[in-house]
């Protein structure tokens, strides 16, 4: 590091956005990549920016001693004039921020190499609002350190347009205008999906170190909302991996405790009584298995294995659903190229899963005369015509997932124009059709 004219350092944007209820809901993690001009969205962007901060923090030694701590040495936009509260917000928010760059502890020593890593977080505030960090972190040597203050400054005009540029609307673009020394002027395009269910996902990762089966129970798990973990030596893999499940629980949301790189600080957390998704770094495993957890389904990625589990995880889902998904996931696997095939495979039967057990929600909505619904859960379980599948649909409409969702729906006079809906519509034309195919034979 500094000894050695190297430094570590993580650079990130931070983003506004708005999620469900969480309970002290510290951090989360997705991929980013290394060049600012670089960017990908995210379906969490609120407001009128593509993001609120450019930071990079890096590792600079304490004044006494030869420890190190993460410190911010860069930040745009600086905030000028803002209010009493909003300053003490922001630096409350910059405060955090350092701690999730660097989430594995205070133990460092000069570095001669190191392999880049990208993920993320998410800082979750009381009244559920989110904030997410796309962080990639570096070593930097000095003469790359004296051309990264220069690029700063080529940097800057681009990222205040970005930071001006109108948030695209679902499916449509904008084209930003960048011009890079020894390169000239860059056009990039950044493209809103129209649907946000596979936005910043990637089940590469989890498909690499896990089974179908496993990947099956920690669905379930997650259904059922209890409590998770997962362990793994890189923040990447952690950050991939506990997105990729979370994403799999389209089109409800995780609204619990959701931390994909826990820093050291914060281990305690496992020891939280009430539901949470987190991710461990293998370092921790010792300290993880010492804590007093109870009715936990602790992964570890880097073996394939589950330490710990409730024992049930494979009964959860009705068993012919369950083979439904095992058995479209094998299907042509092997033959995806792109990470979207990928993406849209893995995603596929578990959003169909859905589709079978509680896509005739709409239906069992009364509505007032002022457009508010009431949903009718007796009649909509009692609509389940299938034992294994009403057993099921019982225990999750009593969720926190399924709450949010009805409730959204609710407030809504027409079910959302998405994925899910559209998946809904398919699977009951296909039983009209099959229905009067029926018919006919008779």
């Amino acid at each position: 590091m500094d000894g050695l004219g190297r430094r570590l350092r993580a650079s990130l944007r931070l983003k506004r956005g708005h999620g469900g209820p969480s309970q002290n809901n510290p951090g989360e993690a997705v991929p980013e990549p290394e060049r600012t001009q670089e960017h990908s969205l995210s379906s969490f962007a609120g407001g009128q920016h593509f993001f609120e901060y450019l930071l990079v923090v890096s590792l600079k030694k304490k004044r006494s001693g030869d420890e190190y701590e993460p410190t911010i040495t860069y930040q745009f936009p600086k905030r000028e004039n803002l209010l009493r509260g909003q300053q003490e917000e922001e630096e409350r928010l910059l405060k955090a921020i350092p701690l999730f760059c660097f989430p594995d502890g205070n133990e460092w020593a000069p570095l001669t190499d190191y392999p880049r890593e990208t993920f993320s977080f998410v800082l979750t505030n009381v009244d559920g609002s989110r904030k997410i960090g796309y962080c990639r972190r570096l070593l930097i040597l000095d003469e790359v350190e004296k051309r990264h203050q220069i690029s700063m400054a080529v940097i800057y005009p681009f990222m205040q347009g970005l930071r001006e540029a109108a948030f695209p609307a679902p499916g449509k673009t904008v084209t930003l205008k960048s011009f890079i020394p020894d390169s000239g002027t860059e056009f990039i395009s950044l493209t809103r999906p129209l649907d946000s269910h596979l936005e910043h996902v990637d089940f590469s990762a989890l498909l690499h170190c896990l089974h179908f089966e496993q990947i099956i129970q920690i669905f379930a798990s997650a259904v059922l909302e209890r409590k998770i973990i997962f362990l793994a030596e890189g923040l990447s893999t952690l950050s991939q991996c506990i997105h990729a499940a979370a994403a799999l629980l389209y089109p409800f949301s995780w609204a619990h405790t959701y931390i994909p790189v826990v820093p050291e600080s914060l281990l305690a957390t496992v020891c939280c009584p009430t539901p949470f998704m987190v991710g461990v770094q293998m370092r921790f495993q010792q300290e993880v298995m010492d804590s007093p957890m109870e009715e936990v389904l602790l992964v570890n990625l880097c073996e394939g294995t589950f330490l710990l589990s409730v024992g049930d995880e494979k009964d959860i889902l009705p068993p012919k659903l369950q083979g439904d998904i095992l058995n479209s996931l094998g299907q042509g696997i092997n033959e995806l190229k792109t990470s979207e095939q990928i993406n849209e495979h893995v995603s596929g039967p578990f959003v169909q899963f859905f589709v079978k057990t509680v896509g005739h929600y709409a239906s069992y909505i009364k509505r007032e005369a002022s457009g508010q619904g009431h949903f009718q859960e007796r009649s909509f379980c009692k609509a389940v015509t299938s034992k294994t599948k009403r057993r099921f649909v019982k225990k999750f409409v009593k969720t926190q997932l399924f709450s949010l969702f009805i409730q959204e729906a609710e407030k809504s006079r027409n079910p959302p124009a998405g994925y899910f809906q559209k998946k809904i519509l398919e699977y009951e034309e296909q039983k009209k059709q099959k229905k009067s195919r029926e018919k006919t034979v008779k």
